[in-house]
């Protein structure tokens, strides 16, 4: 949350910043390391502006007269990572809307004035102008040469004295990125270089656990926290700088726990807020790292995961974020996603922030994950909606108390175990889900169990049996699959076939007091103007009893291949409904 008091020394640093008067021109330039989309490059020469799940089509010759549609939308526009786009298309009239926009920013809010004068969306900035300076400057008249230099100084200015204003957290990385940025490269500027290494080593120790986590257990904004302490300490070294024995740590710890959270197609594990990563962005950060080796071996910032053949499960086996971490965490302890070869199959909805506030809260609860639930339930509930920065939010609370995995295996399966007791306080029900998978890859197993074992919790589960009327605790296993899945219920209502577009066929079967449907379901995901359409498997039941246990299993049909040569080539993301 920003509050009034931050708000107003931003605007008051911004006001004096902008009346700076420093030296101008480039000592050096960073390598450009920024990865863009020539697609959506395309698109925005022809006026259409698809940013945070909004699309806009504008006739307008200006960027800054678009109305914007959500905060989300706006901080896009004025972080300026849209040059990526421009950049990647790098033809006449891309340089010519970058140079125009750049320019146009200048004249209207360069005066300290405006929506982007905040400490992370200016350092986001600050990247973008470096990065592309050979965009913007290219024919550009001495005036305007002196203008952006000017800004870019008054800019970094601004960001030195207003980063402590940022929030802990990925905000503060890039709004010190940036002032390292502007720092290595600007004349005039060095002396902010040495602070913002000191002040970006510690926020490696306050916000990088020893084993390479970060508070809100995002795969995705681990990688984005990642990718801009590369950059950094590659901007430093071609300097001939050291970054700080913390960054450099940090960055030695994130590299296997990223590799960890990486399903068998490249892309993240979706938890917590988080999506797949943009494409590329994972293999270049991890390459220009340089960290070797495999993934981390053990829990990586609380998931587990299991691969073998061309299968990897990726499991959430720890406590949601708690307290200003779990703006965007999820109820999703436990939940589980399956990756076959390039194909996703099992899969978590994700997160729907921005396709509005009722999707937001809808991708956050259980029921939106491959996991058991009780029927109405999450297994963490959210509490009161508050503004905050970026809109509405609702902080996660009566997070499970206990949550306890351990790995398990043999010659032929690999598995977890886990558990929580986040049902137990009303319905006395601990819940145990075990998971294996077979040494080929070709065979998932599971176990769901609710019991309830002390005489505490068994009373507890009786009034809660005497709440429903005697006909017992309904729960539901989800099963989400993605959108290219196809699937049918198949030998007279007792499996569901699975085919992927690689021809891989997945048959699922179950067993126990349970009734199988396949039902409606939703993917949220980045870059898309609307939920897209999908389906899931539901095994729905009732807790009669002190203990209900419900096996499953995942199999490759015995006609499909070990491997399988996946020729189909996806479609392209950018601006699809």
């Amino acid at each position: 949350m920003i509050s009034r008091r931050t708000r107003w020394l931003n605007r008051w640093h911004a006001w004096r910043a902008a009346r700076a008067k420093p030296a101008v021109g480039f000592t050096s330039q960073p390598e450009p390391r920024t990865i863009g989309s020539y697609a959506r490059g395309k698109q925005m020469v022809a006026g259409n502006f698809l940013f945070a799940g909004h699309l806009v089509q504008s006739p307008a010759r200006t960027l800054w007269e678009i109305r914007p549609p959500s905060p989300d939308f706006e901080d896009a526009l004025q972080g300026f990572v849209w040059m990526d786009d421009l950049a990647a298309l790098g033809d006449r009239d891309a340089r010519a809307r970058a140079q125009f926009w750049t320019m146009d920013w200048i004249e209207r809010y360069g005066r300290g004035r405006g929506p982007g004068w905040v400490p992370d969306v200016a350092g986001r900035r600050l990247i973008r102008w470096i990065n592309h300076a050979v965009l913007v400057l290219r024919g550009l008249d001495e005036p305007g040469s002196d203008a952006f230099f000017r800004s870019l100084a008054q800019q970094a200015i601004f960001v030195s004295r207003r980063w402590q204003g940022t929030s802990p957290g990925l905000p503060r990385f890039e709004a010190l990125t940036g002032l390292i940025y502007a720092g290595l490269s600007l004349i005039g500027m060095e002396r902010l270089i040495e602070p913002a290494v000191a002040a970006l080593g510690r926020e490696c120790d306050r916000q990088i656990d020893a084993a390479g986590g970060i508070p809100t257990r995002n795969p995705e904004e681990l990688l984005e926290v990642f990718t801009l302490l590369n950059w950094a300490a590659l901007a430093l070294r071609e300097s001939g700088r050291t970054p700080a024995p913390s960054h450099e740590r940090a960055i030695e710890h994130i590299a296997p726990i990223l590799r960890a959270l990486r399903h068998s197609d490249g892309g993240l594990a979706r938890f917590h807020g988080g999506g797949r990563g943009a494409e590329g962005r994972l293999d270049q950060a991890l390459a220009t790292s340089g960290v070797r080796g495999g993934p981390v071996d053990g829990p990586a910032m609380g998931f587990a995961r299991l691969s073998s053949g061309r299968t990897s499960v990726i499991i959430d086996a720890d406590k949601p974020p708690q307290g200003a971490a779990s703006w965007n965490g999820h109820a999703s302890t436990l939940a589980f996603e399956v990756t076959s070869g390039r194909r996703p199959l099992i899969v978590n909805c994700g997160s729907g922030l921005q396709f509005g506030e009722d999707w937001g809260k809808a991708g956050r609860a259980t029921p939106s994950h491959s996991v058991l639930g009780l029927t109405g339930v999450s297994s963490s509930r959210m509490g009161p909606i508050e503004p905050t920065i970026h809109g509405p939010r609702a902080r996660l609370v009566e997070v499970p108390g206990e949550v306890e995995a351990r790995r398990i295996g043999d010659m032929d399966m690999i598995g977890v175990v886990g558990g929580h007791d986040g049902y137990q306080p009303r319905y006395g029900l601990a819940y145990v889900r075990r998971i294996e998978l077979a040494v080929d890859g070709r065979t998932i197993a599971g176990e769901e169990t609710l019991a309830a074992v002390s005489e505490a919790e068994q009373a507890t589960f009786d009034r809660a049996l005497s709440r429903e009327t005697g006909e017992g605790v309904p729960f539901d296993i989800r099963f989400h699959l993605h959108p290219d899945v196809d699937a049918t219920i198949d030998l007279g209502g007792t499996a569901v076939s699975m085919a992927l577009r690689s021809g891989e066929i997945w048959v699922f079967r179950f067993d126990g007091p349970v009734e199988l449907s396949l039902d409606p379901s939703v993917y949220l995901e980045k870059n898309r103007l609307k939920p897209r359409a999908s389906k899931q498997v539901v095994l729905s039941g009732a807790a009669m009893d002190y203990a209900t246990r419900i096996r499953w299993s995942l199999a490759k049909a015995q006609d499909t291949p070990i491997g399988v040569r996946d020729l189909v080539m996806d479609e392209p993301d950018a601006g699809q409904d």
